[in-house]
């Protein structure tokens, strides 16, 4: 599971592997697709579901937003953690909301910047 971090870690502080690979696949989506976030979320089976920012005339989602949709869509009963690689400094309360609803309160949610630096790791409670 993942521990809170201070301001400005790298991801390869995070303890746990698994969570190190949720800021990499974020950072990578992000950058593969050229849109402003990139997430990822791992499920209750340890698949983990990876995406960007969705920008279009009449459907908008956040990369978090939208990592949770493929989740539930492909059958994801609860989520075990979160990571969004964003230049914001904070995780967006609709973002931890779609965590909250799939996952429930205590799944955490790392936030990072674009360099991969971990900024803070909050619940989505």
């Amino acid at each position: 599971m993942i521990a809170r971090m201070s301001d400005q870690q790298p991801a390869t502080d995070l303890p746990d592997p698994e969570d190190r690979k949720l800021v990499t696949l974020a950072r990578s989506a992000r950058a593969r697709n050229g849109v402003p976030e990139g997430a990822a979320v791992r499920d209750e089976t340890g698949r983990t579901y990876v995406a960007g920012t969705v920008a279009l005339e009449s459907l908008r989602l956040s990369a978090l937003q939208t990592a949770v949709a493929m989740a539930v869509a492909s059958g994801a009963r609860s989520l075990e953690a979160a990571a969004v690689v964003t230049a914001a400094e904070t995780a967006a309360d609709a973002d931890r909301a779609a965590v909250r609803d799939l996952g429930g309160a205590g799944v955490p949610v790392v936030l990072a910047g674009p360099d991969g630096s971990v900024r803070a790791v909050v619940t989505a409670g």
